[in-house]
């Protein structure tokens, strides 16, 4: 597979090889090994959700507090989206930049987004389905959500109508706004914490020592 750092840095995107016959195709969506090797990120999934949408559905962008944080690994199972990764660690060399991609099943792409990231995407089309794979489990109070439409931002959703977007998503703050309300995740914070989940994946687990 192919693992291109973003954008936004320590968030990635993955292509996949895509093994082609008679039958159909098959691609890995995720190897471990690799992804650590090439990314220097911990990955371990706890909890898997998915999203089904109706073309033009908009959602996003939204973010957990850390801690605990959430990183997420996202891929289309169904339909297309575009999808995008935005950095809201304030202190972050690439604060309030992003980062697009085109997420659809023939292709395999996933986006892999560490904590301190927002994320949302736009259905291109009816009945898409998001697979969203997380490492911490969904805790009630720690989401956040960051205006979609932020003029400071200006995030390219290349809309062709009017989407649908939920209320809270909609009344949700400016970045600039949520950092003042001190929600968004410090930079060092973040850092510290890709640490500390290295440090754990490489110490020996205590079963193997002698």
């Amino acid at each position: 597979m192919e693992i291109e750092e973003m954008a936004v840095r320590d968030a990635y995107r993955i292509r996949p090889r895509i093994h082609s016959d008679e039958r159909g195709a098959f691609f890995e969506s995720f190897r471990d090994e690799e992804f650590t090797r090439v990314t220097g990120q911990v990955f371990r999934p706890v909890q898997t959700n998915f999203s089904v949408n109706h073309r033009n559905v908009l959602r996003g962008m939204h973010g957990v507090r850390l801690p605990p944080g959430q990183a997420k690994y996202v891929t289309c199972v169904r339909g297309a989206v575009l999808d995008v990764v935005l950095d809201v660690r304030v202190g972050s060399p690439t604060f309030g930049r992003h980062d697009v991609s085109l997420l659809e099943p023939q292709k395999g792409t996933a986006v892999f987004l560490p904590d301190g990231m927002a994320h949302g995407f736009v259905s291109l089309t009816d009945d898409s389905c998001v697979s969203y794979v997380f490492d911490t489990p969904y805790i009630p109070g720690t989401p956040f959500e960051i205006d979609p439409f932020d003029p400071d931002l200006a995030l390219p959703w290349r809309l062709s109508e009017d989407p649908v977007v939920a209320p809270k998503d909609l009344s949700a703050p400016s970045l600039s706004r949520a950092a003042e309300l001190g929600i968004l995740p410090r930079y060092e914070d973040c850092l510290a914490h890709y640490a500390r989940q290295r440090a754990s994946f490489l110490s020996p687990s205590p079963r193997n020592v002698m």
